[in-house]
């Protein structure tokens, strides 16, 4: 009988420190790598999402070495997952920037000035998700 506590308590143990493992169909292991849970945006704002007929656009970004993106903002939620390279990313408002490497989960500011410069020597690879209004643009250039 200890036995058998002794084994199911390791399992229970087990389960608790690889709660990312998980079998596909055929019990081949799948594995789960979480990468980021926030509630909020680089600059702190509550993540609210459009109230109608929400559009999910995804795309990739190839920034070259050096470059820098216009003055921007967004007025829906953008994401985007940093494939290669390091992109500086300042709040042109309030002077704050972030700086952002390969791995990293940017949840982008909304409706705040931005812009984003290449600082590594590699080009800068984004994989970007944007929940939109349908047919609405997530990006305005400041005139």
């Amino acid at each position: 009988m200890r036995k058998i506590l002794a084994s199911a308590l390791l399992l229970a143990v087990a389960s608790f420190v690889h709660p990312a493992l998980a079998l596909d169909s055929s019990g081949t292991p799948v594995v789960v790598t979480p990468l980021a849970s926030r509630t909020t945006t680089a600059s702190g704002q509550p993540i609210t999402l459009p109230q109608k007929n929400v559009q999910v656009l995804v795309s990739t970004y190839d920034i070259a070495p050096g470059a820098t993106l216009p003055v921007h903002r967004h007025p829906f939620p953008r994401y985007a997952y940093v494939q290669a390279g390091t992109l500086k990313v300042t709040n042109v408002e309030t002077g704050n920037s972030n700086t952002y490497k390969t791995g990293d989960f940017i949840i982008e500011m909304i409706g705040q000035w931005h812009q984003a410069t290449n600082i590594g020597d590699g080009p800068v690879k984004l994989l970007v998700i944007d929940q939109v209004e349908e047919g609405a643009k997530n990006t305005e250039l400041r005139q």
